[in-house]
Formats: C-alpha cells, sequence, structure tokens
C-alpha cells in the first residue's frame, strides 16, 4: 500500500518546466479549438517541434532553451535534464566523459543501457556496454553542447514500436538549433568549487568557451557550433584499508596522515588518499547543413567532432617520520601492520580520446497521406587510449576502432489525410555495434585483448486511432532479431497499447502498457578487461532482461497550468545487472554481470507546472515519486543465497522530488531557485552497503541551486549561479560536487 504521506506530498507536486506536451504532426500548427486538452496532445506553437512520437498518449515533459537559459546553471548537455521529473544524471565533475549515466523510474545509475538518448535523431547512447566500470557506457552528451539546444523532451517507459528495448526507461530527445536567418553567439563561463573531504582542502576551478554561427539563404541552411572545456575535477577515489586486516608488529613503514571513517558496510577503515582526480581538457566541434530540394523533401547532413585529453592524478595522505609523502612498501598505522601500498592504491592515468558522429537523413513532409524518412548515423572512436602509472610497470588500453552504426526507413501514412482518424507509423531498423580494447604493456605485450559485435535488426509499426469523439488509441509492435558475435543469436516480440479518454474539456486519462527486450550487450557478454585494481568477469550465455511497464495517468488543465498524477509498475525478468564487491584480500574491486530473476517496481507520480502562478511573473513547477522497487525472484546470490530476495533495487530511491521556481523581475532579470531530493538508496543487490555517506556508498541527498540573470542589452546577457547552495555532502559511489559558484557571459548577434 502506498504511504498516506504521498497523499499529502502530492499536492504540493510539480513538474520542472511547462512540458512539450508534443504536437501529432512533424511541423508547428495553429493551437487547437476547445478543449484544450484533447486526447491529451497539445500543439506546440512556438519553437523547434519534438521528434517524439507525441500521438500516443503516455507521459512525456519538456524544456525549451528560453527556460533552460532562465534557470540551469547549464555547463553540459546533461543539465538540462536536472529538474524532470524521476530522472538524474550521475554526472561527478564538470566535463565527466566517462561516468555520467542517466537513472529513470525503474533504472538506476547502474543501467545506462535501460534508457535511450538521441540528439536530432542520431543515437548519442552508448550501447556498447551497460553502465560504469572497468569500461564505462554513458550518453556522449559531449556531442551537443548547452549552447545548441532548442528543446530537450523525454518520453517515459517503453510505450513506442519506433524504439529497441533500451527505451524501458526512458527516450530523451535533444533539438538543436537550426536557423532560419543569420545568427551568431559567444559565450564565456567559469566555474569555482571548494572543496573539503577528508585530508584534501582545495579549490577546484572550470571553464569554458563557445561560438556558434547559422544561416538560411535560399534552399540551403548551415550551423556551426564550437566549444572549449578546461575541468579540474575534485578526487573521485580514496585507497583504503579495513582497520580490521592490520596485524600486530608493527612492521613497515610507520605512517601518520590516514583518516579514520567507515566503509559503506560500516566497517572502520583507514582513508589512505585520493585517486582519479581528473584535470580534462576538451573540445567539441559541430557541424550541420540542410538542403530543402523542394518545400517537402529536406536533406540533413551532421557532422561531429569530441575530443578530450584527461590526466587522473592520485595524492597519499600517508606520511613518513620525515614529512615525506609514502606512496610504496609496507606501512604501519597505530603500530599495526597493513598490507603494502602499490600503484593500484595511486594510479596516475592519461586519456587521449578523438571521437567522431556523422549523421544523414532524407525526409520528406508533405503533409498529406504519406511521408518516409531515411537516416544513418556513424559514431567511431577514431582515438581512445588510457595510459595507467608510469615507465616499465604502466599499461596503454587502445579502443580505437570501436563504435557503432545504425540505419532506419520509416515511413507515415494517414489513410484519411491530415484529419483522418488513422496515422500509422512502419520503419525498419538496425543498429551494429563494435567493441575492440586492446591492452598492452610497455614492452608491447599484450595484457588484455577483449571485444565482439552486435547487431539488432527491427520491423515496427503502430497506428494512433481516434476510433470516437472522446477516445484514441495506439496499437502497435516490434519484432528484433539480435545477433552477437562469437556465438548468440536470439530474437523477440514487443507489443504496445496506449488509450487516452477525454473525460471533461480540462481532464485528459491515458493508460498505457509495452513490452520491452533489452539484449545485452558486447561489453556485458565479451567485454572483460581487468586492471591492476579491478577484475571483471563475464558471462558469454546472458539471457537478454524482458520487461512489462505499465503506466495510468490523469492530466488537469488549469488554465496556466497543468497538473498530473501516474502511477506505474514495472515486471523485468532477468534483469542484466552488474556487481561489483570489493575483495579485501587484494583490495581490487570484483566485477561481474548476471541475471536477476524477477524485479518488480510500482510506483506513483505527481507533477505541476504553471506559468504565472499566484502573481505575475512566477513560474512554478516540480514533481514528487514514490517508487518500491523489489528484487522478487533471484538464483544468484552475493554472499549466500537468498540474501538478495526482498531487497531494494540499487540505485532507486523510495522518494525524490524537484521544485522549480522562477520569477521574472522585468524583461531584464529573472531569477530562478531550484531544488532536487532523493532518499536514500543502496548500490548492492543485497543491500548491504548500509553507510551511503562513503566512498562507495550511495546516501540520501538534498541540494538547492540558485540562479540570476541579467539581460544587459539586446545582445549581451549575464549570469551568476550557485549549485549546491546548501553545500549539502553526498556520494553515488563517487563524492558529489559540493558548493559550486558559477559566472556566464553570453553575446548574441
Amino acid at each position: 500500500m502506498i504511504p498516506n504521506r504521498l497523499a499529502v506530498a502530492i499536492a504540493a507536486a510539480f513538474s520542472p518546466a511547462l512540458p512539450a506536451w508534443a504536437q501529432a504532426q512533424a511541423q508547428p500548427q495553429p493551437a487547437p479549438e476547445a478543449p484544450a486538452r484533447a486526447l491529451g496532445v497539445v500543439t506546440i506553437n512556438g519553437g523547434a517541434p519534438t521528434s517524439l512520437p507525441t500521438q500516443i498518449p503516455t507521459t512525456m515533459e519538456g524544456v525549451t532553451r528560453e527556460q533552460i537559459e532562465r534557470t540551469v546553471n547549464a555547463t553540459d548537455s546533461e543539465d538540462a535534464l536536472k529538474y524532470f521529473p524521476s530522472l538524474l544524471v550521475r554526472k561527478r565533475y564538470i566535463g565527466d566523459y566517462n561516468h555520467a549515466v542517466l537513472s529513470s523510474r525503474a533504472s538506476g545509475t547502474g543501467n545506462s543501457a535501460r534508457s535511450a538518448v538521441y540528439a536530432d535523431g542520431i543515437l548519442l547512447s552508448n550501447y556498447l556496454g551497460n553502465g560504469v566500470g572497468g569500461l564505462s557506457f554513458p550518453p556522449r552528451w559531449g556531442l551537443v553542447t548547452p549552447e545548441e539546444i532548442e528543446r530537450v523532451d523525454v518520453m517515459y517507459g517503453p510505450f513506442s514500436a519506433a524504439y529497441p528495448g533500451n527505451s524501458v526507461g526512458a527516450v530523451v530527445d535533444y533539438v538543436t538549433r537550426m536557423p532560419t536567418k543569420f545568427e551568431a553567439h559567444a559565450k564565456v563561463g567559469f566555474v569555482s568549487q571548494p572543496f573539503e573531504l577528508y585530508n584534501t582542502s582545495a579549490t577546484y576551478r572550470a571553464w569554458q568557451a563557445s561560438t556558434s554561427a547559422g544561416n538560411k539563404a535560399g534552399d540551403w541552411s548551415w550551423w556551426f557550433n564550437a566549444n572549449h572545456t578546461d575541468s579540474h575535477g575534485q578526487p573521485l577515489t580514496f585507497a583504503t584499508r579495513l582497520v580490521s586486516t592490520g596485524t600486530a608488529g608493527g612492521a613497515g613503514t610507520p605512517v601518520t596522515g590516514a583518516v579514520l571513517d567507515r566503509n559503506n558496510a560500516n566497517a572502520p577503515i583507514y582513508v589512505l588518499g585520493t585517486g582519479t582526480e581528473y584535470h580534462t581538457k576538451q573540445d567539441h566541434l559541430k557541424a550541420k547543413l540542410a538542403y530543402d530540394f523542394s518545400p517537402t523533401l529536406r536533406a540533413a547532413y551532421t557532422f561531429g567532432l569530441w575530443q578530450n585529453d584527461a590526466q587522473g592524478r592520485s595524492a597519499s595522505y600517508l606520511r613518513n617520520a620525515a614529512g615525506q609523502a609514502v606512496t610504496s612498501g609496507a606501512i604501519s598505522i597505530g603500530g599495526r601492520s597493513y598490507a603494502a601500498v602499490t600503484e593500484a592504491d595511486f594510479p596516475q592515468t592519461d586519456e587521449s580520446l578523438t571521437h567522431f558522429m556523422h549523421g544523414f537523413s532524407l525526409k520528406s513532409n508533405t503533409r498529406g497521406a504519406f511521408d518516409w524518412e531515411m537516416a544513418a548515423s556513424l559514431y567511431d572512436y577514431h582515438r581512445d587510449e588510457k595510459r595507467q602509472n608510469g615507465i616499465g610497470t604502466g599499461t596503454l588500453a587502445d579502443g580505437s576502432g570501436t563504435g557503432w552504426n545504425t540505419l532506419a526507413l520509416k515511413g507515415t501514412w494517414r489513410p484519411g489525410g491530415m484529419q483522418g482518424a488513422h496515422i500509422v507509423d512502419f520503419g525498419a531498423q538496425q543498429e551494429s555495434y563494435r567493441l575492440a580494447y586492446v591492452t598492452t604493456g610497455t614492452t608491447g605485450n599484450v595484457i588484455s585483448d577483449v571485444g565482439g559485435r552486435a547487431r539488432l535488426q527491427s520491423l515496427y509499426a503502430q497506428d494512433a486511432w481516434n476510433f470516437a469523439p472522446k477516445w484514441k488509441t495506439v496499437l502497435g509492435g516490434r519484432a528484433e532479431a539480435w545477433v552477437a558475435w562469437p556465438g548468440r543469436r536470439e530474437s523477440a516480440f514487443s507489443p504496445k497499447a496506449a488509450l487516452s479518454y477525454q473525460w471533461a474539456a480540462d481532464t485528459v486519462l491515458k493508460a498505457s502498457l509495452g513490452r520491452a527486450v533489452r539484449f545485452p550487450t558486447v561489453a556485458e557478454l565479451f567485454g572483460a578487461a581487468s586492471t591492476a585494481s579491478a577484475q571483471f568477469i563475464n558471462d558469454t550465455t546472458l539471457r537478454p532482461e524482458k520487461s512489462w511497464t505499465t503506466e495510468f495517468s490523469a492530466e488537469k488543465d488549469l488554465g496556466n497550468a497543468l497538473a498530473r498524477l501516474t502511477y506505474f509498475t514495472e515486471n523485468t525478468r532477468d534483469a542484466l545487472y552488474t556487481q561489483t564487491t570489493l575483495d579485501t584480500e587484494s583490495n581490487r574491486n570484483v566485477s561481474r554481470v548476471q541475471n536477476v530473476g524477477r524485479i518488480r517496481t510500482r510506483g506513483v507520480e505527481a507533477a505541476f507546472s504553471g506559468s504565472d502562478v499566484l502573481a505575475r511573473g512566477l513560474d512554478l513547477g516540480g514533481s514528487i515519486t514514490w517508487a518500491d522497487s523489489v528484487i522478487k525472484e533471484n538464483a544468484g546470490f552475493v554472499a549466500v543465497p537468498g540474501d538478495t530476495l526482498g531487497k531494494q533495487q540499487p540505485n532507486i530511491p523510495k522518494w525524490r522530488a524537484t521544485a522549480l521556481a522562477s520569477y521574472r523581475w522585468d524583461a531584464q532579470w529573472t531569477t530562478s531557485l531550484g531544488a532536487r531530493y532523493s532518499g536514500r538508496q543502496y548500490r548492492t543487490l543485497d543491500n548491504s552497503d548500509v553507510n551511503g555517506y562513503t566512498y562507495q556508498g550511495v546516501s540520501k541527498y538534498f541540494s538547492v541551486d540558485l540562479r540570476l540573470r541579467w539581460q544587459v542589452s539586446k545582445q549581451m546577457a549575464a549570469a551568476f549561479g550557485i549549485d549546491n547552495l546548501n553545500n549539502y555532502r553526498f556520494w553515488n559511489f563517487h563524492p558529489y560536487p559540493q558548493r559550486s559558484y558559477t559566472a556566464e557571459l553570453k553575446f548574441d548577434l
């Protein structure tokens, strides 16, 4: 039963911004006649239209470029999702390129392959793997900058047949700028983060600069964007020793500086020093070109370049009698001896990455009986090298040549034209993935050679049918054939259904049902890549995970506001989960992917958004979500058989909430105050990590953000912000940033 306090909390619930309850067509149209909430679909009257299938009556939320500029201290594209209901991006520092994974209602931050992120129809989600570990697979956020974004939309759940089973959590769609006349922009920004933790006390800084320009002349239009980021993040990992592993005798170098703490299992530990303090320099280049063959046929090409040079540095807290740092050898703390300090405790890494993205589409827009689209994309790890530790003992991990490509043929048939009762979408799709990582030693000897290939081919169709004046249904299905080399082949069919009823002129009721099959990624099957500090064990016989998701919503139009209440469920069999534990004997993380028998999730989400609420110029929005996500069946275990049964799914809190208030003082000044909350979580399948406020723990959090924007002139704008204003110290395996001060200056021509 849902706790009674939820009913009280719902009354104060808000959604992140005026939602983009998008249009049923591909181009903006005039606003419809009353009732305003006809079948749960509202036409967008300005800005770029979303590419999401908005004829499906299910939950969608959105935010526009103007709203982002007013309310979000956006240093990376994922920041645009900060106040969306039930979403969290595990962003650890500015420019986080290898751990910023997306979490949704029933998919934790360890399950990046359970959400889909696109930009202008090009796949940014990295389905080479799932989550983070020895190899990390977050969406390629760096291929979109905040300055490019025209709008961002999110569809919750796997309710469109047009997307693969990876869409089970959410589908995120970035629409970037494509000008209708000449425009040019420039922006500089700076961030400062004073940080104190254990024996670390320092200020970490980042700065950014970007420029963009575009034009439309005749049948040609183009857009260009360049961005440079120089970011120094706080320490993210820590070398530790269990106090209980010390032995009497005092052998080894007597040291001071170790900090006494407790690990995530609440056992006493010594923190010996820091690791993975990244200093990253990133360059982004985006070029888009479009040509209109006719008023109804457009070709478009997108080129993206993302380059990253990062140094990961470590620092020892340990000091010998002479005050010198101790980074190797046996140590003695308080008269007890501990395992020798090695390079695995204090790794030094250097990474050099150059990735390319290409996208091409040819699309018709007759707005008649039939329209079609052909789209292809390629993402290429042109250069991907990571060097760890020093001369003589170092390794080089080379992933060059890794990447994926997609091809899609889509059609839309309207038997009765634009005013007909049916809109039929159908298509064929193919996604191909190649993972190739070779790790060598200093002499060129091969330490590991991992990788593999996978291909997903799909056919889908769905029919949006207005079968009665107040009723609409969407019925569809997706057939998929999956191959992984060497040696795997599977197929699946996923039905989809949705129904909406116009209960009153201002109220719509909606229900959605969808099956999603998420096939194992190449890295989960074949990507074992052990390092000096971590061991990864993979199982090539993993079964695909199969989810049934339902959603029931009521939406009410309040004139200048919109309220929504949603009940959702998800039942997942053979869930694919990475379990990481710390081997205290070797001080190494040991990870393996396993199938979890069944996970059941049920929850309620309430959302509200409004403009000019209570007072003219005051916009309010926010959300509150309660979710009960429990492991119901599992033949596997962590320590002893049955130790995961009845336990909470990792990284899914029971409670989470967002709130955002924005006030327009006049035409020049705006202020926004945002807040985000998440209840306690677990990282392990057996919920043994009872202490969240430590390294490798997952804590609850409450963070408040402030933004002040000044439109200096028609061309010039300045903004100042504070993220984590209340300086809440929280963790998601790694420590999140502490209070951070941001400043930016923007010029628009």
